[in-house]
């Protein structure tokens, strides 16, 4: 009695499944290993440099709590209950410890724990951040793929010519617009304020929807403008003749060959998108009621909370490093061109 092997899905033998389930686990693996490589060093260096602040400003709690009359052994007294009379390697150590373990300390200004603080604001700036991402690529992406199926035709240059306008307009007046036409004058919207996720879906995007809107137009401009000219670019090459000459469907060539070595440029510009949509957006959430990540960071750095700047440094580390090691997996799954490193 033979035994025969069983077969795998759509007619692949067992074994090329295999293999090509290691390649891709090999190349998921070496893309990680490149971004460990990169952001060990930078995140160390941009930690010490982020710490260095508080030598370098010259700022210190006593001031804060005490006032500028305060007298030196007053001063002297406070910064010894914060540590700061500790050697200043000693001090770094300490809070770098306590990073690690997701400790970035306490607030100068009311005592509050800074974990805890940029937690709440940035649950507030994620949720708006992802869904004005969310937007800007689905938009950006037709907007672009229309514009490079209907090269150099009058539906190319309107595209182009609304790309350029939205790119101009700046957030905060788009966001004074939003809420005059759809909170004040349809009531469609909430004008301000943010409701979580956990006390119902349909508040949470009826709270998050204009400010995503007045945050992606800014990513829909980018994603449509380098997603038009990579792909018009794809079409140029050889192996789009070549696809044409073996006599391939137009539907086939596009998103068989041209889509997938165009999408690059358009996917790494999202790598810097996404954390600047969450750092960047403190006077779309003035406009909004939203006290998010970008207006903590502002206040802290405009009260002088030196240990809640620097949580924001860091956090923003993390945030750009981590979203960035994400869009370089997504490329090196879907885009031949990364795959060769080229």
């Amino acid at each position: 009695m033979t035994t025969t092997e069983a077969p795998a899905p759509y007619g692949v033998p067992l074994p090329a499944v295999a293999a090509r389930t290691r390649h891709t686990l090999g190349r998921v693996l070496a893309a990680l290993a490149r971004s460990a490589a990169i952001f060990v060093p930078v995140f160390l260096v941009a930690t010490f440099v982020t710490f260095a602040l508080r030598s370098l400003s010259g700022l210190s709690p006593a001031r804060i709590q005490l006032g500028e009359e305060a007298t030196p052994e007053a001063v002297a007294r406070v910064e010894a209950q914060w540590g700061l009379d500790r050697p200043f390697l000693v001090q770094y150590g300490d809070w770098f410890g306590d990073v690690l373990h997701g400790r970035l300390g306490t607030s100068w200004t009311n005592g509050a724990d800074i974990s805890t603080l940029i937690g709440l604001g940035l649950a507030v700036s994620l949720s708006v951040a992802a869904f004005a991402l969310l937007i800007g690529v689905v938009a950006g992406f037709a907007l672009g793929t229309v514009a490079a199926l209907r090269r150099t035709t009058w539906v190319d240059r309107a595209i182009t010519g609304f790309v350029t306008v939205i790119s101009v307009m700046p957030a905060f007046v788009v966001g004074i617009v939003l809420v005059t036409v759809f909170s004040v004058g349809l009531h469609l919207f909430p004008s301000a304020g943010y409701v979580p996720a956990e006390q119902g879906l349909g508040p949470w995007l009826a709270h998050i929807t204009l400010p995503a809107v007045a945050l992606s137009f800014d990513v829909v401009a980018d994603v449509a403008r380098q997603l038009r000219g990579s792909l018009v670019g794809a079409y140029r090459e050889n192996y789009v003749t070549g696809a044409v000459v073996r006599g391939l469907s137009p539907r086939r060539i596009f998103f068989g060959h041209v889509l997938r070595n165009g999408l690059g440029p358009a996917l790494a510009t999202l790598g810097l998108k996404f954390p600047a949509l969450v750092g960047a957006s403190v006077v779309t959430e003035w406009i909004f009621g939203l006290q998010g990540f970008g207006r903590f960071a502002n206040d802290s750095a405009q009260a002088g909370d030196v240990p809640a700047v620097q949580g924001v440094l860091v956090v923003s580390i993390v945030l750009v490093v981590a979203f960035n090691l994400l869009v370089d997996l997504v490329l090196a799954r879907v885009t031949p061109a990364s795959r060769r490193g080229v």
